[in-house]
């Protein structure tokens, strides 16, 4: 696989996440230490601090799905967008994923966490901030 491609200087959430969520996968599928990848990703765009939010969002959101999420290459995939729309709050987790109590508590406040610090990080976003 190939590593995702570099962003523009200004990302967006949805932008930002999904190429987070590419170097996340290349990073873990190389066996790679992940938030030292999603770092020096992230640190152009002044972002470092999001590295271990998409970490946890992203690794709880795989045990939740019970497999491992696929990313895409060009256009987002399926797990991409349903990443975002979890996000963004046009997918419900309870609609989209069916899981065991505890990781679907677990994934609910990584959801949470996550909208907080796109929203901490890229300023006050619209909506849940990927728009």
């Amino acid at each position: 696989m190939n590593p995702p491609a570099p962003m523009g200087a200004a990302p967006d959430a949805a932008g930002l996440l999904t190429a987070a969520a590419r170097c996340w996968r290349y990073a873990r599928d190389g066996g790679r230490p992940v938030q030292q990848a999603l770092h020096r990703m992230l640190a152009p765009h002044r972002c470092e601090m999001l590295a271990p939010v998409f970490d946890s969002y992203l690794t709880l959101c795989e045990a939740a799905l019970g497999r491992c999420i696929d990313v895409g290459e060009c256009a987002r995939s399926d797990d991409e967008c349903l990443l975002l729309g979890l996000l963004d709050g046009s997918m419900r987790r309870r609609a989209c994923i069916d899981c065991n109590k505890g990781a679907a508590s677990a994934l609910d406040c990584a959801i949470c966490s996550t909208r907080i610090m796109l929203a901490m990080t890229l300023g006050a976003p619209r909506g849940y901030g990927l728009q």
